[in-house]
């Protein structure tokens, strides 16, 4: 079976973080193009970027090849540095020793990970990329819309 190439594009939002939040993403395969969007009561910048990811690769139904285009270097280096398997391995405890924050997320990324070969890439916000900057309006759109639903497992302070 081939793998289908995918390109996401992705971007979160919070006004106030912690605030009302949202996430936009865009997906691309051949001549198809996908925007999704959500918007949150309260959450972080960081939950939205990560969120972002999720939902975009919660829609591809097979395993595929993806390039995640975001301008969260949290998300980006938390994959591509290894953050990720660093934390499993130290109990969810980080560099500085402390609980690592929206582990609730990063549980849920990572079999999607797993199932699909991605890799990220980050791109510097607000820098006139087309696509990053679709996914900040859609984002921020989200997070103001009367749609907004709870951010489950967001705690304060985490």
């Amino acid at each position: 079976m081939a793998e289908t190439d995918v390109t996401i594009y992705t971007d979160g939002s919070s006004l106030g973080n912690p605030g009302p939040g949202g996430w936009g993403a865009i997906l691309m395969w051949g001549d198809t193009r996908k925007e999704i969007s959500k918007g949150y009561r309260e959450t972080t910048n960081n939950r939205m970027e990560i969120r972002a990811v999720i939902h975009a690769l919660l829609l591809l139904n097979r395993p595929c090849k993806v390039q995640v285009h975001t301008d969260s270097r949290y998300v980006c280096d938390a994959v591509s540095k290894r953050w990720i398997q660093s934390w499993i391995k130290k109990g969810w405890i980080n560099a500085a020793k402390k609980p690592v924050k929206n582990r609730d997320l990063w549980e849920r990324l990572i079999p999607l990970l797993e199932m699909h070969q991605v890799t990220l890439h980050w791109v510097k916000a607000h820098d006139g990329h087309p696509e990053n900057e679709r996914c900040d309006e859609l984002a921020k759109r989200a997070a103001m819309s009367g749609n907004q639903v709870t951010d489950e497992g967001y705690l304060k302070g985490n």
